[in-house]
């Protein structure tokens, strides 16, 4: 099984710091799970073209790649202007329409206010939809309060990671089998 985390913004550090705890998690719990935490602050992302994810060279190509290989996918974001940051939407525009097919993605975001709780209802679970994504029912949602020094400082906040990994590997695994055993109906 593969895993991508995908964090997605290029600027401040709770996001990376919320999706450090998920890898932690992810590495210690499921080590037979090959997990790749793509922080796209560490890249140089063209934005997109129109062009096949193929088609894209260097970073682009990588994460596109990634993404695409992945079997699941964690996507952390932070919230800025009651909206998701224009990275994280450039690297849907370079994915195809479909490119969540059979993929299970979770969520896990960061925001100032507890009202910004509807950015992922209103933008981010439509955006997936439309991109056939299996979205894990619940999904991780961290104000700036939980955070002090880097660190997570609610232990709630800790137990929804653990469970946001848990119900990715877990979904992950029976769509899988599903899958399988559908295929195998088949006689060709």
């Amino acid at each position: 099984m593969k895993i991508v985390g995908l964090s997605g913004s290029i600027v401040g550090s709770k996001t990376r710091t919320a999706m450090n705890y998920l890898s932690k998690e992810i590495l210690e719990k499921y080590p037979e799970v090959e997990f790749n935490l793509i922080d796209l602050a560490d890249y140089d992302i063209q934005f997109s073209d129109g062009r096949n994810y193929l088609e894209y060279e260097g970073d682009t190509g990588y994460v596109t790649k990634q993404i695409m290989e992945a079997d699941a996918i964690i996507i952390g974001t932070p919230i800025f202007q009651a909206s998701i940051p224009a990275t994280l939407k450039n690297i849907f525009d370079l994915l195809p329409e479909k490119s969540f097919w059979d993929k299970i993605v979770g969520i896990l975001v960061t925001a100032g206010s507890s009202k910004h709780y509807l950015i992922v209802e209103q933008q981010l679970k439509p955006i997936l939809s439309y991109m056939k994504a299996q979205v894990v029912q619940s999904y991780v949602f961290i104000e700036e309060k939980d955070f002090y020094r880097k660190e997570i400082i609610n232990d709630d906040i800790i137990f929804r990671i653990q469970r946001l990994v848990e119900d990715t590997v877990v979904l992950t695994e029976t769509y899988t089998n599903i899958r399988k055993a559908k295929e195998e109906e088949y006689d060709f």
